[in-house]
């Protein structure tokens, strides 16, 4: 095989194409997958020098990359990328570290250390917790709820090692409004469907009624809380929850995985009043924090729970109490550490306070502005980074959502909630600018004119 620097020399060169292309380009793909893999052709018979697979590579993607890095994309709840995380993370393939052992990798196992230290000093949550760095929310998610199932199993004098069978039902009590990250994990855990609990209207779970629901049922208990609905943006009642969760011996779990960084800021310190005192945490640090994907944050308040669930052992491992995969379902995997120690160190905990409450901000100027658009209904009043829109009926709506696309300045989401269908505006670049909220209502009010 030939020599690395040609075709990381190529890269970085499409690399800088592509990201100075983002302040004018649609945001759309132009073209669809199936274009996409006709152009990049079959399997060759020979080999091919790395250079030019690079550059083959670019010229066949580019037309259908979505410009998600662009501060006018809003959709889903997508982060994009800090300049000092991106190039922290081409260093983390560049360096190509098995993050498992310290023994093996302790420059990876350092900065995850000393990262997963950092997010719990600024979010406030238990110093002596432990922080398992996965892929995203959906396994941080798994990753808590492992350790709280385990847990819930072994106080009732059930060895989960034995498996599920012979034990007691694990009740799993969760908002109607979670969201689905938290029911996969329930289903790769043996679980099952979760006990719903009412909702209100911002879809933050009623606390009364998860008391009741407590008070109904006996055994081993999971409670999920939520901070940060998709839709509203808001915030589960922490302290009352968790306080009735105590009394039935119950795990805690709160699936943060853009909304767990208000914690950050004073500014929503009603909001998650008593969050601390939960069990464990779940979040992503690829949304709000703005690292690279493959870096969700799972957090766990008792560390020997965690290892007891996750770490696994072999004669051949050079193996050391506080590995790495003791708090993660993989041995074989990434540094995810190096993006999050850099994004950390460029903001400071003032610049990660900020960049949160910037992202809030705009969610603010969105639903200003879009109030003033003709036919406009704003949905929720703004608690975080989250704003839904409606234009009518359901097929307004949609037919505006299709419209925003079609013109291809911003990008927003269509979602359902309250039984209706919405425009959703996800804000949660730290490249967006009050240029691009501008623009990207601009784009709103042709696309509301156009239907």
């Amino acid at each position: 095989m030939d020599a690395p620097g040609a075709a990381l020399e190529r890269a970085h060169h499409h690399a800088e194409a592509w990201l100075a292309s983002l302040e004018e380009r649609p945001v759309p793909a132009s073209v669809d997958t199936d274009e996409i893999v006709r152009r990049l052709g079959d399997l060759p018979d020979e080999p091919t020098p790395s250079a030019e697979v690079v550059d083959l590579l670019a010229a066949a993607c580019e037309p259908g990359l979505v410009a998600i890095p662009s501060g006018r994309f809003f959709g889903m709840v997508i982060g994009g990328c800090l300049p000092a995380a991106l190039g922290a993370d081409w260093l983390t393939s560049a360096w190509d570290q098995n993050t498992g052992l310290r023994a093996l990798t302790p420059a990876a196992a350092a900065v995850e250390e000393v990262a997963g230290r950092w997010v719990l000093d600024l979010l406030g949550l238990p110093s002596e917790s432990a922080v398992g760095f996965v892929t995203g929310a959906t396994m941080a998610n798994f990753t808590c709820l492992a350790a709280a199932r385990d847990t819930v199993l072994e106080r009732s004098g059930h060895d989960v090692r034995r498996g599920l069978v012979g034990g007691p039902p694990v009740r799993v009590l969760v908002g109607a409004e979670r969201h689905p990250s938290v029911d996969l994990p329930l289903r790769f855990l043996g679980l099952g469907d979760p006990h719903v609990v009412p909702a209100d209207e911002r879809g933050r779970i009623v606390a009364d009624a998860l008391a009741s629901a407590l008070e109904q049922g006996e055994g081993p208990t999971i409670v999920v809380l939520q901070a940060g609905n998709i839709h509203s943006g808001a915030f589960d009642p922490f302290a009352e929850c968790i306080a009735a969760a105590r009394e039935h011996d119950a795990w805690v779990h709160v699936d943060g995985a853009f909304g767990l960084w208000a914690a950050a800021s004073p500014r929503w310190a009603d909001d998650v009043r008593g969050l601390a005192h939960a069990d464990s945490w779940a979040t992503d640090a690829h949304k709000t924090l703005n690292v690279p994907y493959d870096c969700g944050l799972a957090v766990v308040r008792d560390r020997d729970a965690l290892t007891s669930s996750m770490a696994m052992h072999g004669d051949y491992l050079i193996e050391a109490t506080g590995d790495p995969q003791e708090r993660v379902p993989e041995l074989s995997r990434r540094g995810r550490g190096f993006a999050s120690w850099a994004a950390l160190r460029s903001l400071g905990r003032g610049g990660v306070v900020a960049m949160v409450e910037r992202f809030a901000a705009h969610a603010r100027a969105f639903a200003e502005g879009a109030a003033e658009i003709p036919g406009v209904e704003v949905l929720n009043e703004v608690e975080f980074t989250q704003v839904c829109l409606a234009f009518g009926d359901d097929q307004r709506t949609r037919a505006v959502a299709a419209a925003l696309l079609e013109d291809g300045t911003t990008w927003m989401s269509g979602s359902r909630w309250h039984d209706r269908a919405i425009v959703r505006i996800s804000v949660s670049n730290w490249s967006t600018t009050d240029d691009d909220v501008r623009r990207s209502l601009d784009a709103l009010r042709r696309a509301a004119a156009a239907v």
